[in-house]
């Protein structure tokens, strides 16, 4: 594969932001809320005995509710993440944006694709069990703790596996509003440590690009090396998680939510109500790459102000952002991204 491809924009001409107030992320626990949100209303329920499931169409989903009528989870056919009504939280990025995404919502990864009639199945009563009221860290946090602020995290080795990521080292040839700093940091190369595939590739981090992580990289970060979903070496290397964000937009694995079209303004997807936490979502930023899609976030929610918000890895802010630096990362609207948006996959 020639590394030259490009796996995110490095070409923006929004003008970047200038911060007054510096912070650290947070996620605080604020207790359930009530009331209706964006998920179908889901509240917390510890009564199994009025359970119900229920089968609903665009996309094809499976969603289980409480004696109470509210929604408890949503598994979507074809994709392992799932989505489970638990605690509120609220992720905050106060250096970066005053948005605020408060959510019940928990996403997880189960060990096998969902399709109808699973939920009688040993596998995902014996997952469910386990998770329906765990606390551990979900895919959503576990991409919180790679924005600027997070604290460090090591292993039983000290190998330093989360903490304030940033986007790759500053390209000698580069220039604020264009290609900035490099592109094609992957997992490997935050951690510092060689990585094995099933392919039998050894991934090799450089030196150059400790503890950072592209677009791609960061998706491959919290899906594959942190939730265990299957990583590719390549975008050509067998199942699993493609190298490149274009590589995953045209992929076969999950369930596209958002089908890709074509890569011109006028593909921009309509439907994005559709859209769940979790999600995978894909833009076109730079004509120079072409058919190619050049990057990849994930939703993360809708904040305060009822924006759906997604979060991904920048060089404006060099790393993983929530944040206003360089285009609001909303995707209703006009906005530069929201704009962008070309397709989005539920895995």
């Amino acid at each position: 594969m020639v590394l030259g491809l490009v796996a995110t924009s490095g070409y923006l001409t929004v003008e970047l932001r200038k911060q007054e107030d510096k912070g650290v992320p947070e996620i605080t626990n604020v207790g359930v809320l009530d009331g209706s949100d964006r998920a179908g209303g889901a509240t917390k329920t510890r009564d199994k005995g009025g359970e119900s499931w229920s089968r609903l169409e665009n996309p094809a989903r499976s969603v289980l509710r409480g004696s109470d009528g509210q929604v408890k989870a949503v598994f979507t056919d074809g994709a392992r993440t799932a989505t489970l009504t638990g605690p509120a939280r609220t992720f905050t990025e106060p250096s970066s944006t005053s948005s605020k995404v408060s959510t019940t919502d928990w996403v997880r990864l189960m060990p096998e694709p969902w399709k109808k009639g699973a939920d009688k199945q040993k596998w995902f009563k014996d997952w469910y069990a386990e998770y329906e009221a765990a606390k551990e860290d979900d895919l959503l946090a576990i991409a919180f703790q790679y924005v600027a602020g997070a604290k460090e995290k090591k292993d039983e080795q000290g190998t330093v596996y989360a903490g304030d990521a940033n986007f790759g080292p500053l390209n000698a040839n580069g220039a604020e509003g264009g290609d900035l700093r490099l592109e094609q940091s992957d997992f490997y190369d935050y951690l510092g440590v060689q990585y094995p595939f099933r392919d039998g590739v050894i991934g090799q981090p450089e030196t150059a690009r400790a503890r950072s992580i592209d677009c791609s990289g960061y998706m491959r970060m919290v899906f594959g090396y942190r939730a265990r979903y299957p990583l590719m070496s390549s975008d050509e290397s067998g199942d699993g998680l493609p190298r490149t964000a274009n590589g995953m937009a045209r992929s076969k694995q999950g369930a596209d939510i958002l089908p890709l079209t074509g890569i011109s303004p006028k593909d921009r997807p309509t439907g994005i109500d559709q859209l769940q936490p979790g999600d995978l979502v894909f833009f076109k930023l730079d004509t120079r790459t072409k058919q190619r899609l050049d990057h990849v976030g994930m939703v993360l929610g809708y904040d305060t102000e009822g924006h759906l918000l997604f979060v991904s890895s920048r060089e404006e802010v060099n790393g993983p952002t929530i944040g206003d630096v360089g285009g609001v990362s909303r995707l209703d609207g006009n906005g530069y991204y929201a704009k962008t948006l070309r397709s989005a996959k539920r895995l």
